[in-house]
């Protein structure tokens, strides 16, 4: 499993065709970048500074970035980019979006950032930070709002390619499957904690409300 391009990453030949010994299920995660963005904007519309916090050690994660930027520019938008590798990192980064009055945040994908979900939320949240992240794993520890694609129904389909090898098949035979269903998971509560008030407009289109 992989939120990354495999073709990219040189895992496998093709989608369709993998050619080795290696298949299995992209989630697309870093190339949701643009939409995530789109729904924080929504959100807060009056935010002129936006913070994106990210481990940038993967071509994913500057594939992100650079998508994040560019709508950032697109809406006139300052962005603040925080490279992060550690907790105390992630400590610094809230204590300088508060000095410089960041009004959104954007939280990058990868196992890192998902890792210290709890650590996230919780600094959001105490410091009144509208943010979004990419799994609705964060809004379960008590995030804002997600959109991304479905890890546990990622998590099945693999275990399913796992159980089809073991019997028998080739993973050079088994096309590489690409996600197809997206969460969008919004928490009111989160935002009442922090007195941020939803638009009705966002409601309806969450597949998923947290009362």
């Amino acid at each position: 499993m992989t939120g990354s391009d495999p073709v990219k990453d040189g895992l496998v030949t093709s989608l369709n065709r993998p050619g080795g010994n290696i298949t299995g299920v992209s989630f697309v995660s870093g190339a949701l970048a643009t939409k995530r963005f789109e729904i924080l904007r929504q959100l807060t519309p009056n935010a002129k500074t936006i913070a994106l916090l990210v481990q940038l050690d993967a071509d994913e994660s500057v594939l992100e970035q650079r998508g994040v930027q560019a709508a950032a520019r697109a809406t006139g938008q300052q962005l603040i980019v925080f490279d992060v590798n550690s907790a105390a990192d992630i400590e610094n980064a809230f204590a300088t979006m508060a000095t410089r009055g960041v009004g959104a945040l954007y939280v990058g994908t990868g196992p890192f950032t998902t890792s210290h979900r709890e650590q996230l939320t919780e600094l959001a949240a105490r410091n009144a930070i509208p943010a979004m992240y990419s799994l609705r794993e964060f809004v379960a520890v008590g995030g804002l709002m997600s959109y991304g694609a479905s890890i546990t129904d990622a998590y099945r389909q693999a275990g399913i390619y796992a159980a089809r090898i073991l019997k028998g098949e080739k993973p050079a035979d088994l096309p590489v499957m690409q996600s197809t269903k997206f969460d969008f998971v919004i928490n009111l509560k989160a935002a009442k904690a922090i007195g941020l008030t939803v638009p009705p407009s966002l409601i309806a289109l969450a597949d998923e409300v947290v009362e």
